[in-house]
This record gives structure tokens, C-alpha cells and sequence, in this order.
């Protein structure tokens, strides 16, 4: 149960960061506005994932059974004789049924994890990391903001030049 729901998670989370990472370096985001990007576009993708898969889960979970090796060895009409190939419950269901319960659950909670808490732990990781420099190797990084007044009104750190009369 486990592993198959941290496939899907972790896959999402590393897709994200690894945009997250292609926006500051290709087009110099700051780390604001590349958290915010890479979350909008990759908003889509996740969601869709969550979705297809929950419902592609829903029939195991609520236990509807078809059995093909019959189906497919018994000569029948079509749909004449369907309904005793086709069923709900069985020793299946009993098995799969609530691991796909399970699945579903977690992957609805792990993506609003991975939408909400992974971009804030990228956050708080990167401002530590570049903190840790400051304080090892007395350098910062290029593009630092270094006081909030530095901020102009698209939430970049570049002032706007001066207007000379």
C-alpha cells in the first residue's frame, strides 16, 4: 500500500522542485517567484494525476469484480449471460478493497501536501542553506534580498532606476 502511493507522491514532489530548480537557473527567478510559478504550472499535472488515479481506483474499492477467465473460456451471447461474470463483492474485494480505500486517501492528502508543504520546505530550506553560508563563508548569493524595503511591486529585488529631470 505504501509503496505504491509514494511512487506517485514522490514523482510529483521531485517533478516540482525540479521546475521549481529549471526556472531560477534558465530564466532567474527569484526563489518567491519561481516557488510561485512552478506551483501554478505544475498545479494542473498534479490534480490530474490525483484524479485519474482515485478513480481508476474506485471500482476495487468498492469491490465490483469481473471474471475474465470465465468470461473470456465460456462461450456466451452477448450480454445474455453477463451477470454471472460480472459482480460485486467476492474473495477479491475483500483483499483490494481497502488498500484501494487506503490508496485513495492518501494520495488526496499526500497532493495537498505535495501543493502546499513541498514548496514551503524548499523555502526553508534554501533561505537556511543560504544562511548557513553567510554565516560560514561570510558571502551571499547573488540575488538576496536583503531587507523588505528592497522590494519594489512585482516582488522583485531590482530598483527601478532613477528619473532624472
Amino acid at each position: 500500500r505504501i509503496i505504491s502511493l509514494a511512487g506517485i507522491v514522490v514523482n510529483n514532489a521531485i517533478v516540482l522542485i525540479d521546475y521549481v530548480d529549471i526556472l531560477r537557473s534558465r530564466d532567474g527567478l527569484s526563489l518567491r517567484d519561481a516557488l510561485v510559478q512552478g506551483g501554478k504550472v505544475r498545479f494542473r499535472p498534479v490534480i490530474l494525476t490525483a484524479i485519474t488515479t482515485t478513480l481508476g481506483l474506485v471500482p476495487l474499492a468498492i469491490g465490483f469484480n469481473i471474471d475474465f477467465i470465465v468470461l473470456v473460456n465460456t462461450p456466451i451471447e452477448f450480454f445474455g449471460n453477463l451477470g454471472s461474470y460480472v459482480y460485486m463483492g467476492g474473495e477479491q474485494a475483500t483483499w483490494w478493497g481497502p488498500m484501494a480505500i487506503a490508496v485513495i486517501v492518501g494520495l488526496l492528502f499526500a497532493t495537498a501536501l505535495t501543493l502546499i508543504l513541498v514548496p514551503v520546505l524548499y523555502s526553508l530550506i534554501e533561505r537556511s542553506r543560504r544562511g548557513l553560508n553567510k554565516v560560514m563563508f561570510g558571502k551571499e548569493e547573488p540575488g538576496i534580498i536583503k531587507d523588505q524595503s528592497d522590494l519594489n511591486g512585482n516582488g522583485t529585488s531590482q530598483k527601478p532606476e532613477p528619473v532624472t529631470a
